[in-house]
């Protein structure tokens, strides 16, 4: 029992920052509950259905090529998760009543990113242990969680725009090209030195989920009432 409260104790310290962060109008928490739940389980079975055809149609059999681990990082990787999570946000969270302001973007992104997570970090430490779980609580899950903010910001702002498609679109490109960012310099870690890339890009993407935030918490609606 010990070991999954350390995979899930991470996630759970980030869910309620961001939802302390939504200072004006708070969404209903059965709500943000069934996008967690939705985000460990459809989102992760969505990913899955696209692993077993990608693994048929691009198959990884060099792990020291660097092509390969790009392709394996941006589209196997990348796309194939962030667009699980986009699907879920799109199609549950945005056409909600609730998702009344841009931020909303942001809370119900990271809901679902955070259950993704969840079940992905459960699953990686049971099988490494307590070193994973404190590795993990500092790199992959802080991740998930601004690759999540930087989709949801765009696609907040889709909301309440007649550009929606793009800005829906921006958003899920823009967390796809952190997140193959991110697992780029992992997978080639080959090349001494090179994972120290994925913490920059982590730094960065902290920086931008930051501003994020607080341009969507400025433009709020409710801010005056």
């Amino acid at each position: 029992m010990n070991i999954i409260l350390s995979a899930v104790a991470p996630i759970l310290v980030i869910i309620i920052f961001i939802y302390l962060q939504d200072k004006y109008d708070k969404e209903p928490l059965g709500l943000l509950l069934l996008s967690f739940v939705f985000g460990a389980i459809v989102s992760v079975i969505i990913v899955t259905l696209i692993y077993l055809v990608t693994d048929e149609l691009i198959p990884i059999t060099d792990k020291y090529s660097i092509w390969q681990q790009f392709i394996k990082a941006f589209v196997i990787v990348g796309f194939s998760e962030e667009f699980s999570k986009y699907i879920v946000v799109r199609y549950f969270a945005q056409p909600r009543k609730a998702f009344n302001e841009p931020y909303d973007g942001i809370i119900y992104a990271v809901m679902v990113s955070m259950g993704f997570a969840c079940t992905e970090n459960v699953l990686y430490v049971i099988g490494g242990g307590y070193d994973v779980a404190l590795i993990r609580a500092f790199t992959a899950v802080p991740a998930h969680a601004t690759f999540g903010i930087l989709m949801g910001y765009f696609m907040g702002k889709a909301k309440f725009s007649n550009n929606r498609f793009w800005l829906n679109i921006t958003g899920l490109l823009l967390a796809v090209l952190f997140h193959g960012t991110y697992d780029f310099f992992l997978f080639i870690g080959f090349i001494p030195g090179i994972s120290i890339g994925a913490i920059i890009s982590l730094m960065i993407g902290v920086f931008l989920s930051r501003k994020a935030i607080i341009n969507h918490q400025r433009d709020s609606k409710f801010k005056s009432m």
